[in-house]
């Protein structure tokens, strides 16, 4: 089952006239399935970040369309957008985006609340991905409190509560050291095998690519290489490492 499908996108930034004006996409196309685990990839102004936001709908195409558990998301207005996006859709920034104010528990449950749903289902729901994560002990907590990992595990928390149909991760685990950024991946996976969510993430970083299921490497605007897991995530991190090289990506870049 396909849970997202982009055809054929063009995004052109436009400068003073036309020489001065970028294409940062070039006719790309692509196909998300039910319970895939994706990382876009590739070196710098290669599109990616602009993949990400018109795939999620925080920025339109200049021409193609994207449909989302067949809704063209393209083709809605603003406050059609903004319900779908909180219905369906899921997001994990690289800066968190907790609310100061609220617990960690309370940032969780705020699309549950904003949905209106009942206490005791938000409670339930809530407990069930704080064990799930191992952050219930700390729920009641403000974000000031934990370290810079737990807070981007309730991050993560947060995006999965209202079971969404796909998950837009922009690039998880840039602010946090090695042990965070493999706790927080660690909770990707389980979100993927256990909870049959669908993840499509952007990342520089090899090591948080290596824990998906597919790499897809862009390139100027297109898609240029697909490389499926098929070993240990050792010999896959290896194999991302070879199509970067190949793709002229700079050591800064990853």
């Amino acid at each position: 089952m396909c849970v997202l499908e982009a055809d054929n996108l063009v995004k052109v930034y436009k400068g003073s006239n036309e020489i001065s004006s970028t294409k940062a996409l070039d006719g790309l196309s692509l196909k998300v399935k039910k319970e895939e685990f994706i990382a876009i990839m590739g070196p710098s102004g290669s599109g990616k970040t602009t993949l990400l936001n018109i795939l999620n709908g925080i920025d339109k195409p200049n021409s193609g369309w994207v449909n989302i558990s067949g809704n063209k998301i393209s083709h809605m207005n603003r406050d059609e957008l903004a319900l779908f996006r909180r219905k369906h859709l899921g997001f994990v920034f690289q800066e968190f985006n907790l609310l100061d104010s609220l617990t960690l528990k309370e940032n969780i449950m705020l699309p549950l609340i904003m949905d209106g749903r009942a206490t005791e289902e938000m409670e339930q729901k809530a407990g069930n991905i704080m064990s799930l994560f191992d952050i219930k002990s700390i729920g009641n907590k403000y974000p000031c409190n934990v370290s810079g990992g737990q807070q981007q595990r309730a991050a993560v928390a947060r995006a999965i509560v209202n079971d969404p149909d796909i998950i837009f991760a922009d690039e998880p685990t840039g602010n946090l050291d090695s042990k965070s950024a493999k706790d927080v991946m660690s909770c990707f996976k389980k979100m993927n095998e256990e909870g049959g969510s669908t993840i499509l993430l952007v990342t520089h970083d090899v090591f948080t690519a290596s824990y998906c299921k597919k790499v897809i490497f862009i390139k100027d605007g297109r898609i240029h290489l697909e490389l499926v897991r098929k070993g240990e995530r050792k010999e896959f991190f290896q194999s991302i490492l070879d199509c970067l090289t190949v793709l002229g990506g700079e050591r800064n870049d990853l």
